[in-house]
């Protein structure tokens, strides 16, 4: 992550990197009286409109919550069904993802995930590593306090001097840069140990739509709340 201070300026246009945790898959398929994995299937289909309109609009870097270190939690069935869903995006959408010149990358510890999604995945990180239309991280197995520790011990035996700069060089994101806005669907209004380090400054937009109902239109409206907003990064 770029560790340069930024200076005290009202927020303009589109923001250059978004995230977004994607809450509201299995509420959304509850109320429907569908299996939960097909509230997270459905999810998978707003991540591509997003995608599309974030690149529309001019978005350069985009960083979703896929899988959290916490879900592994989760009923062994939920749990198959979203790594079957992650193969199924890894084949399926590799497609539109050269097409668009979209770059994809993942943060997290990705060692937990099973060899061939591992392979998978590094495949096609190589694929579309020279790409630069818009930068899509996807945050599997990820935790922020876990992150944040692995700096810290990294720092140590580095035997480093203890820095912000040291410490933000060292966190998964260290080749991305400054977060401007995370939105987060589904109605709850909390980070849920999602990019803390990173959040600091950033502008947060939360909202009642369950993540399978994120339009366009909706990115547009978080857009728009980010570009009305003054940005003072701590100073008046």
């Amino acid at each position: 992550m770029l560790t340069n201070t930024p200076e005290a300026t009202p927020a303009k246009g589109v923001p250059n990197h978004i995230a977004m945790i994607m809450d509201g898959n299995g509420r959304w398929a509850k109320e429907r009286g569908l299996p939960r994995k097909l509230g997270h299937k459905r999810g998978a289909e707003a991540l591509k409109t997003i995608l599309t309109e974030g690149q529309k609009l001019g978005v350069r870097y985009l960083t979703v919550y896929a899988f959290s270190s916490e879900n592994w939690g989760r009923p062994q069935e939920e749990v198959s069904a979203l790594m079957g869903l992650l193969g199924h995006y890894l084949d399926k959408e590799a497609e539109l993802l050269i097409k668009n010149q979209i770059r994809f990358r993942t943060i997290g510890d990705i060692s937990t995930l099973s060899p061939d999604l591992r392979q998978r995945v590094a495949e096609l990180e190589e694929r579309t590593a020279s790409f630069d239309g818009l930068h899509l991280t996807i945050a599997l197995s990820y935790g922020a306090r876990q992150e944040i520790t692995h700096a810290v011990k990294q720092l140590m035996e580095d035997g480093a001097e203890v820095s912000e700069e040291a410490i933000a060089s060292r966190l998964n994101t260290a080749d991305l840069p400054e977060l401007d806005l995370l939105i987060r669907t589904g109605g709850e209004q909390r980070l849920s140990n999602f990019l803390l380090w990173q959040s600091a400054y950033t502008e947060l937009y939360f909202t009642e739509t369950y993540w399978p109902d994120f339009t366009a239109e909706h990115l547009q409206k978080a857009m728009e709340c980010f570009t009305s907003r003054e940005r003072r990064f701590g100073h008046v």
